[in-house]
This record gives structure tokens, sequence and C-alpha cells, in this order.
């Protein structure tokens, strides 16, 4: 069996197991553990941690040379990762901090659960084992190895809505956050703490003032949502041209690695 398709074997069934034990288990495992820990978040968090073992071991299984580590980009400067996150993301904090109002009511729970966790486990699960070691490790391109995580990981955020208008655009915006964190993830030459940070610094931000109950938002909150993506974008690419880069994802890998 050739190593790409051995490879791709291995993130779909590990990734299969990681959903269905999560779809079925989650939620009583952590309930379980809420026994022991009496804290909501952290209960939270030693679920993940649980339930993400059919990634572990897909992981180890696929990077047993490189290292897991390595494979999922968690080797990168932190850092730095985190100035870029922060430089992107002010936007946001400055506009919400003039329109909407400080939340009192945020809890430790919360940004454990909204912010730490969701940002760490989901960009490491989604874009760093099913993005990235399906783009990194076959000949399949860009495209076709976003493509499954950002629809999954839209599909993810539907609890938040029941109309259909307001699940629609839920949808599309975490669909496009998807494609966006793969693509800087890739860019910064898989430095999985930039969209780590990322996603952890925008859900702080609308967790930290009175933004919206769920991922879609206001047009107020979006345009500082969309300010915050171009930065992403615009500081990458103006980054790759100062030192003569060229960006990673173009037109030769976009469907197929030549």
């Amino acid at each position: 069996m050739k190593k790409s398709t051995k490879t791709l074997l291995i993130v779909i069934i590990s990734f299969g197991v990681y959903f269905i034990l999560d779809d079925m288990y989650f939620k009583s495992l952590r309930e379980l553990i809420f026994e022991f820990t009496n804290h909501v978040g952290v209960s939270h968090i030693i679920t993940y941690l649980i339930s993400g073992i059919p990634l572990i071991l897909g992981t180890i299984l696929i990077s047993h040379k490189s290292g897991f580590f390595k494979s999922l980009g968690l080797n990168k400067s932190i850092f730095r990762a985190f100035l870029f996150s922060l430089i992107c993301t002010l936007p946001m904090y400055i506009g919400f901090s003039f329109i909407f109002d400080i939340n009192t009511d945020i809890s430790i729970n919360t940004l454990l659960i909204s912010v730490l966790s969701a940002g760490f486990f989901e960009e490491l699960f989604f874009r760093g084992f099913l993005f990235g070691l399906i783009f990194r490790k076959t000949k399949l391109g860009f495209i076709p190895s976003v493509f499954f995580g950002a629809v999954y990981f839209g599909l993810l955020h539907l609890y938040q809505s029941t109309e259909l208008a307001e699940s629609i655009g839920i949808f599309l915006i975490t669909f496009l956050g998807g494609i966006i964190f793969a693509w800087v993830y890739t860019e910064w030459k898989f430095n999985i703490w930039i969209p780590i940070f990322l996603h952890m610094l925008m859900n702080l931000s609308w967790e930290l003032f009175s933004v919206s109950e769920n991922a879609l938002g206001s047009l107020y909150s979006n345009i500082f949502r969309f300010v915050t993506i171009g930065l992403i974008i615009g500081l990458t690419v103006a980054l790759k041209r100062q030192n003569e880069l060229k960006l990673e994802i173009n037109k030769r890998n976009l469907l197929r690695k030549k």
C-alpha cells in the first residue's frame, strides 16, 4: 500500500472513531468526570483529552519517524504565534469596546470551555490532524484536504440556532473560518499555535463583550471580524513578500500536488 493512501486511511479511520465516540459519549463522560472534579470547565478539558485518544494514536502511527509534536505543528514558536494573533485580533477588541458592553456574566467555566478548550482542541483536531496530516502527508491538494474538515467545523456550530436563515449564516461563517485557519496554518510553516491563538483570542473577544449568543453575530461585530480576517491574510502575505518567500498554497497544489 502506498504511503499516501495508508496515511489517508489512518486519518479517516481515526477521525471516524473519534467522531462516533465524541458524538455518543462526550456528554456522559464529562458528567462522570464532573463527579470527581466538581468543576465543569476542568471536566470539559479532561473529556476532550480522552475523546482525542484515537487522533493521538493515529498521529503516532503516521508520524513515527518525524515525531508527534512536529507532525501537528506543536514544536513551532509559541511567542511568535501569540504576537501575530494578538495584532490581528486587536480590531475586534478595540471595535467591540466602543460598540458593546462588557459581559459581566463571564465565568471561569466560559473561559475554559469556549476559549481555551475550543481554541486548542478544535484547532489541534481539525487543522493539525484532519487537515494537516492529509495535506502534508498525502498527494491531495489544499481544497480536498480542507473541505471535509471545514464542512464538519461548520456543522459543529449549528446547535447555536434553530432558525434556517440563522443556521445557514452560522454554517457559512464557521465554514469560512475553517478554511482561513487551515490557510494561515499552512502559510506559517504549519505552526499550529497560529490558528490556536487566533481562535482563542477571537472567541475571547466574543465572550468578553456582549456581542452575540451565537457565532453569526451582527453587522457591526462582523465588520471588525472581517477586518481581523483581512489582517490575517494581509500581514501573512506581506511578511512572505518581505522575506522573499512564495505562498505555500498556489495553483500547483490546490487540487493535487504536482
